[in-house]
């Protein structure tokens, strides 16, 4: 017993410092700030959506982005980025019906883009954001969003009012994703909760701190300190990010850009793709992970392992202590069970907002071991998948392994 209880008591030691110490990652109370005072004139903003073969999507969520309750002018650019199923034209008729509506005189503008095959060097879907950020003129914000990404009326006037009030040169937030299905509804807020753990909102929101993310589904970028961070050349210092959301949000924490960012939550910022199944989000998952770690196999090992210690040691320890304390056990017994039910009670409490946040029962959040070791699963797919040729594919688009993170 004792050696389950060391190296559980340890684990438990550091969920307690997980919940104390490492930037309130769990809370879900990091939501866009309140400023007192409105812009005294609004600037313009061209937002910018990559998409490819969603002409699915867009009937749902390009007319809820031309109809934002926004008060200065918002020019629309989606980008073709060599769809097979009729994009374009499926975002040419919504923009022609919202130029018809009372919205349409004068403040909203709709551009379609028929993107050109990805350069050598870029990753797609960036080529595919450069070459919208082309079309943004003069605008003093662009809003980086996804085609399956549904805001509220009031979302672009809030994050604009944030971006002005408190001077930053980044404002992002992480969508509220889908979780109706019974995969969904299991794996999707622990998806949020893990990149919550990984990037700390509240350290990426002080300025100065090394830790920098954004959420690819909203962000709303300053164009000024877009160029002064890619040193005048916009996207093209990212050009490889395989992870450009993460990518996006370091280019702005470093100089000559201010380094002041802000990521939260929200729930006025919806993902409306459906993932029914276990392999889409299996496949959302294992796209990317092992460009998170450097594509290096001692960090793969290292993940995985830590993972195991971190999320199943503690109910392991605490179940098999427990079963021998029943089988008569004495003190090591004892000390395994209190070590181990106490990692994996912090553990579940952790995960408790997150939770509630999908509203989702808090009676899920024992089981997020079991939901850990299956994103060590697609983890060590996502590896496999690089080492066999087919890392990054989305969509018929393999991006190779050497564009890096």
């Amino acid at each position: 017993m004792l050696v389950l209880a060391v190296p559980a008591g340890l684990a438990a030691a550091v969920w307690a410092y997980l919940l104390v110490g490492h930037g309130g990652y769990w809370l879900t109370s990091r939501r866009l700030p309140a400023t007192a005072a409105k812009p005294v004139s609004w600037p313009a903003v061209s937002a910018v959506v990559p998409a490819r073969d969603e002409a699915g999507m867009l009937p749902i969520t390009l007319p809820a982005l031309l109809g934002q309750d926004y008060p200065g002018r918002l020019t629309v650019v989606v980008v073709d980025d060599g769809s097979s199923d009729g994009t374009a034209q499926v975002a040419e008729r919504i923009g022609r019906e919202a130029a018809a509506g009372p919205s349409g005189a004068g403040r909203r503008d709709l551009r379609v883009v028929r993107g050109s095959p990805t350069p050598e060097g870029w990753a797609g879907k960036v080529w595919a954001m450069a070459q919208g950020l082309r079309e943004t003129g003069s605008a003093a914000y662009v809003l980086f969003t996804d085609a399956d990404i549904a805001c509220r009326p009031q979302v672009l006037t809030a994050l604009v009012t944030a971006a002005e009030g408190d001077r930053r040169d980044l404002v992002s937030q992480m969508a509220l994703l889908r979780a109706e299905s019974f995969w969904e509804r299991a794996l999707v807020p622990a998806f949020v909760y893990f990149f919550a753990q990984l990037y700390p909102f509240r350290r990426v929101n002080r300025p100065g701190s090394r830790t920098a993310a954004a959420a690819g589904g909203c962000m709303l970028v300053r164009r000024q300190a877009l160029d002064a961070g890619g040193t005048g050349t916009g996207l093209a210092a990212i050009r490889g990010a395989r992870i450009d959301d993460v990518a996006l949000g370091r280019l702005l924490k470093r100089p000559p850009a201010s380094g002041r960012c802000w990521l939260g939550l929200s729930t006025d910022v919806i993902s409306v793709r459906p993932y029914p199944g276990l392999s889409g989000l299996w496949d959302m998952v294992a796209r990317s992970a092992y460009t998170q770690l450097r594509y290096s196999p001692a960090l793969l090992a290292a993940t995985i392992a830590g993972l195991a210690w971190l999320y199943a040691l503690p109910p392991a320890a605490g179940l098999a202590g427990l079963a021998d304390l029943a089988a008569g056990g004495g003190a090591a017994a004892a000390w395994c069970a209190g070590a181990g039910l106490a990692g994996w009670l912090i553990m579940s409490a952790s995960f408790v907002p997150m939770l509630r946040l999908y509203r989702l029962s808090p009676l899920r959040a024992p089981s997020l071991p079991l939901i850990a070791l299956l994103y060590a699963a697609m983890t060590a797919d996502s590896a496999r998948r690089h080492l066999g040729g087919r890392g990054g594919e989305w969509k018929g688009r393999i991006v190779p392994s050497r564009l890096g993170p």
